[in-house]
């Protein structure tokens, strides 16, 4: 996300004028709202001037929104902006095809405004977060790479993603592992320890409330002496993380996949993302409280995926 923008830039891509003026009625006293008319005249300004959020039609000319996101998710300019879908195609096949290509969200037509204003809200905040650990993570060289054993304890939200910053750099990639460590470390804290439930997220999230509750939960006396502990482990030619909780444990397996039923919620695809995407394995053990996330390392790579000499 570019920090020096007053405001977020929002590209708005649609073919139908009707559609292009509700978007900007509905954004523009909040965003920079830019608009493409067709695929190609979206990829080509993704490219020029990276926006902060894409407002994805899939049904277009010249170029139809699953190539665009295809696209936009292979090109290393483009790849981490968050795309969400804004269509009336909603079949199960339509939504599972637009999360394999890395979709954030999906958005039915006719548009709901307020959905509309929560979800690019909801897509932002993710994104700034996102881009604010990278970038921390490359800030500064390391010699984490020599790291082969610790344990740490955390409790709040801020503890997990600066644990997440520092253990990233003792792997190869760190950006791509410093996404997924933070989701799971996160889960931890917010499902786990605090006891917030899926549905709660989602109603918390729409108010706008998720931050000031689990600060708020935090200072209740059932849960104020919970915390979470992170592991590391390099051996046998691999990394591995477990990360354990104090909370009840929930039902994983649905969480472990890209889940179409929850295209629609503004949440709920941090796990997979982090199995899919930030390690090799991802693996909940008994009842959920505990999980091992693992990363095989190339032998012919150094410990922080620097080739040997």
């Amino acid at each position: 996300m570019n920090t020096n923008r007053d405001r977020p830039h929002v590209l708005v891509v649609d073919d139908e004028p009707i559609n292009i003026e509700v978007m900007d009625e509905i954004l523009r006293r909040d965003y920079v709202v830019l608009f493409a008319t067709h695929g190609r005249m979206a990829l080509e300004m993704a490219i020029a001037q990276a926006p902060d959020l894409i407002l994805l039609d899939i049904m277009m000319p010249v170029m139809d929104g699953h190539e665009v996101c295809r696209r936009l998710k292979a090109d290393d300019r483009t790849h981490a902006i968050p795309v969400v879908f804004v269509t009336a195609m909603c079949s199960k096949e339509d939504i599972v095809e637009g999360l394999r290509l890395g979709a954030y969200y999906y958005l039915t037509k006719p548009v709901d405004p307020p959905a509309i204003q929560a979800v690019v809200a909801a897509a932002l905040h993710e994104y700034a977060t996102h881009c604010a650990l990278q970038a921390e993570v490359n800030k500064t060289a390391s010699t984490f790479g020599m790291l082969e054993l610790c344990r740490f304890r955390f409790r709040t939200i801020e503890e997990a993603r600066a644990l997440a910053v520092l253990l990233a750099k003792a792997c190869p990639e760190p950006e791509k592992r410093v996404l997924g460590l933070t989701e799971l470390m996160v889960n931890a804290i917010e499902h786990g320890n605090l006891a917030i439930s899926y549905q709660e997220k989602s109603a918390l999230h729409k108010r706008g409330e998720w931050v000031a509750e689990i600060e708020r939960r935090l200072t209740l006396p059932e849960y104020a002496r919970r915390s979470a502990t992170i592991e590391f482990e390099r051996s046998d030619g691999e990394i591995r993380f477990k990360i354990s909780d104090q909370g009840q444990g929930f039902d994983w397996r649905s969480f472990m996949k890209i889940d179409p039923e929850r295209a629609f919620d503004s949440h709920g695809r941090g796990i997979a993302m982090a199995n899919m995407f930030s390690f090799d394995e991802v693996r909940y053990l008994g009842r959920g409280n505990e999980v091992m996330a693992r990363l095989q390392l190339d032998p012919a790579l150094g410990a922080c995926g620097s080739p040997l000499a």
